[in-house]
């Protein structure tokens, strides 16, 4: 009878052993300066009971099996190393968890191990930031409520970032125009990775951007380091992540954003050699061919794909071929007349890194990137047309050389050259008249280089300075740029920083060849020798952690801009007088311009953010900025985008539901209250009587649009299987259906301004499984 017992209770032991779901946690652990692999490194699941884990192998690799479903935390150590922690890591059973982990050698005596956390939750994984950055993970991506798989719209949650058009995901940096955005990959420049974008735009309706291939990134919003150039407001700096190379894994997604499919695995089971790659295509139109419109006379159509092959070849080399691409287009076909829009973009690169030794590597990128965004459009009672093409193609050349000395002392340099080709074409046929706006095919080279010394003066104390430099050879302008960053670590717990930069950026090709009218029948190029924009950041900086999971942070920032196009000083032309192409979202402009102007922006960051433990997680954040320009008049004005405020509220709770608590139930929360952006006042009486708009630009920018205020929700269920994970969401945007408004324009059926409005409530289903 005993024996019968025991044999019931050992089956009843496992079978509830094989009913436990469970996944893989892989990955490499390697120095944060040489990239040379850390063996011995302890890594540890802090969120299981017992304590699992693994040490790394002699090339830095470790696996720890059996990990239970769910949200973990994990502790990486090693003798001579701080260590560092990471929070936050979803498992399900679908999909394997493959981590690539920097470590950053101590100061202390090798045979201590530090068990200080130098990266904490949110720290960029730019090991020369010091001030205004920090990454961000894909789970976030997916996760932050009206985020909608768009790295653009989630950094909407962020400190200092703003927008002022539900329709596209541009941002608004600490009050700087849209434009002054960079976005890189894979350590190079590429073009808006958005649809429907416009010429000079860096942002657009629709992210062409896939999480099923992103990796964890960077966002920075003020005093990049010295590696970062082009760039005057923000930085994207976007990682692509490799694919299993153990195992083939493959996701589906639908959706109301589109139909995705991805696959990854390795090419051979006798190296870790891997592929990743996605595809995906407008649901909307899906169903616009199957007879089914709910976009009406003007459906969205575009596809995107993105991929990464990656080849280790030897111990010291690594081969990846990486690219994404995108092709959207709107046509409209009304009773007057038809209109059709098409905004394409698309990079491919090939990446070598080479370690030259235990204290050395270089990181080269060949690259091609194109983008091309045409209008047309045609009236069909009389002969008009207008024709708008604008194709951008740069092929780049970039290299990094890091260097570690010791455990104090690093550099990196490096240099990029990009030949950038153009085809662009602007005109207005209107009966027997046609009028050239730009009609240029041309190219030039942009030369930047630049190198950075990180310098650890204490476990406590780090120093960053560097230098940039920018040439563009079109007209021969340049920017010499030096850099500046601080971290000190006055107390536990407490961390001062500042930084500074001069930061400058090109305006869009476009801009230097708008053909401007010097006489009644001739045109000239009088932008062609405009400088570079310029400006310079100083940021402060105060960080207090609580509690591991807790952060409070502050920033005060000052921002001084010059060299900003605006109108030439003896104009006569009231709207010149008070132009400076600071104010723009996008485009170019067609007046003549000088590099005489001015600006600046200055403002404090509050954040208080909390990590997902325990099911739950918060980020309150609040900013308040001035955003001012001088013009050709001489007059200080507030910038088109001096909101004054931004306030955003982000929460989050997760349950762990079902017999087995395998599964999850997830709300996530955010609201978002800002000042409204600026417009020029009108002059309803002139309009009236001219029946067309009309502005008083001595007063450019004296209004302010009434603020914007929204709630989204996000609420999803996950539920894992043996082999497979499942998630169906529903994304709630605008949750009150508030119709925020957007720009007064003067209606002629009502002989009055009325104001354009925003997106109301937008419900945005989506369910994904992983297999």
């Amino acid at each position: 009878m005993k024996s019968t017992l025991s044999f019931i209770l050992f089956i009843f032991v496992v079978a509830a052993h094989a009913q436990t779901l469970t996944q893989t946690v892989k990955g490499r652990v390697i120095d944060t300066e040489s990239r040379r692999p850390v063996v011995g490194a302890s890594v540890s699941v802090l969120t299981v009971s017992p304590l699992v884990g693994a040490s790394t192998d002699s090339d830095g690799f470790f696996k720890i099996l059996n990990v239970p479903v769910g949200r973990h935390s994990l502790i990486i150590s090693s003798i001579g190393y701080e260590s560092t922690a990471i929070k936050e890591l979803l498992v399900g059973s679908g999909k394997e968890i493959e981590l690539n982990i920097l470590l950053s050698e101590s100061l202390q005596q090798l045979q201590e191990v530090t068990i200080k956390a130098q990266k904490e939750h949110g720290a960029p994984l730019n090991d020369m930031a010091s001030v205004s950055a920090r990454s961000f993970s894909v789970e976030q991506v997916k996760r932050f409520a009206a985020a909608i798989n768009d790295p653009a719209r989630m950094a909407l949650t962020f400190a200092g970032v703003a927008s002022n058009n539900d329709q596209s995901n541009a941002l608004i940096i600490r009050g700087n125009t849209p434009k002054g955005v960079l976005w890189r990959m894979e350590g190079v420049e590429i073009p808006n990775p958005n649809h429907f974008a416009e010429e000079g735009a860096t942002g657009g309706g629709i992210s062409a951007l896939s999480v099923n291939v992103l990796g964890n990134s960077d966002f920075f919003t003020g005093a990049f380091p010295a590696e970062y150039g082009n760039a005057t407001s923000g930085v994207f700096d976007l990682k692509l992540r490799n694919g299993n190379n153990e195992k083939r894994e493959y996701a589906a997604q639908v959706g109301v954003m589109g139909l995705d499919v991805a696959a990854e695995g390795p090419f051979s089971k006798n190296n870790k050699a891997s592929y990743l790659v996605n595809y995906r295509y407008s649901t909307l139109e899906i169903l616009k061919q199957i007879g089914v419109n709910p976009a009406g006379d003007a459906t969205p159509n575009f596809q995107d794909m993105a991929f990464k092959l990656f080849f280790p070849v030897g111990n010291k080399h690594t081969l990846s071929l990486w690219g994404m691409g995108g092709l959207s287009k709107q046509l409209r076909d009304r009773t007057d007349r038809t209109d059709a829009f098409h905004s394409d973009r698309g990079v491919v690169g090939l990446n070598w890194v080479h370690l030259v030794s235990d204290k050395t590597f270089i990181d080269a990128t060949l690259s091609w990137a194109a983008s091309r965004s045409t209008y047309d459009a045609t009236r069909k009672e009389r002969v008009f047309i207008r024709e708008q093409s604008y194709t951008n193609e740069a092929y780049r050349a970039s290299f990094q050389i890091n260097h570690k000395f010791n455990a104090q002392h690093a550099l990196r340099v490096g240099g990029i050259v990009s030949n950038l080709h153009f085809n662009l074409l602007n005109r207005t046929i209107d009966g027997p008249k046609t009028s050239i706006f730009i009609d240029q095919k041309d190219d030039t080279h942009l030369l930047q280089g630049y190198a950075q010394w990180k310098f650890r003066a204490s476990p406590a104390l780090s120093l960053n300075v560097g230098f940039h430099a920018t040439v563009l050879q079109l007209n021969g302008q340049s920017a010499a740029e030096p850099r500046l960053g601080m971290r000190w670590t006055v107390a536990p717990r407490h961390t001062l920083s500042a930084g500074f930069g001069v930061h400058s950026r090109t305006e869009a090709i476009s801009t230097y060849f708008a053909q401007i009218k010097t006489n009644a029948t001739e045109s000239g190029l009088a932008n062609k020798n405009l400088k570079l924009m310029k400006s310079r950041h100083y940021v402060l900086g105060y960080e207090y952690r609580p509690h591991t999971d807790w952060r409070l942070q502050v920033e005060v920032y000052y921002q001084q801009h010059y060299d900003l196009p605006i109108g030439p000083a003896n104009t006569k032309n009231a709207f010149l007088k008070t132009f400076s192409l600071v104010n723009s979202l996008d485009g170019y402009s067609n007046d003549s311009l000088v590099s005489n102007g001015t600006g600046r922006n200055y403002g404090i960051d509050f954040s208080i953010e909390k990590s997902l433990t325990n099911g739950f997680y918060l980020m309150l954040n609040t900013s308040i900025y001035e955003a001012k320009y001088t013009a050709a008049d001489g007059v200080e004005r507030n910038s088109r985008f001096n909101g004054n405020f931004v306030q955003n509220l982000l929460l989050g709770k997760e349950w762990k539901v079902g017999k087995r608590k395998t599964n999850s139930f997830g709300l996530n929360l955010r609201s978002l209250w800002a000042g409204g952006n600026r417009y020029t006042t009108y002059d309803l009486a002139q309009a009236q009587k001219r029946n067309s708009d009309v502005r008083i630009w001595n007063q450019a920018y004296a209004e302010q649009i009434p603020h914007y205020f929204r709630m989204d929700s996000r609420v999803s269920y996950t539920k894992n299987r043996k082999k497979a994970t499942y998630t169906i969401s529903l994304d709630l945007q605008n949750l009150t259906n508030r119709l925020n408004k957007y720009d007064p324009y003067y209606s002629g059926t009502t002989r009055n301004y009325v104001f354009d409005t925003q997106l109301g409530l937008v419900p945005i289903l989506n369910w994904r499984v992983e297999f």
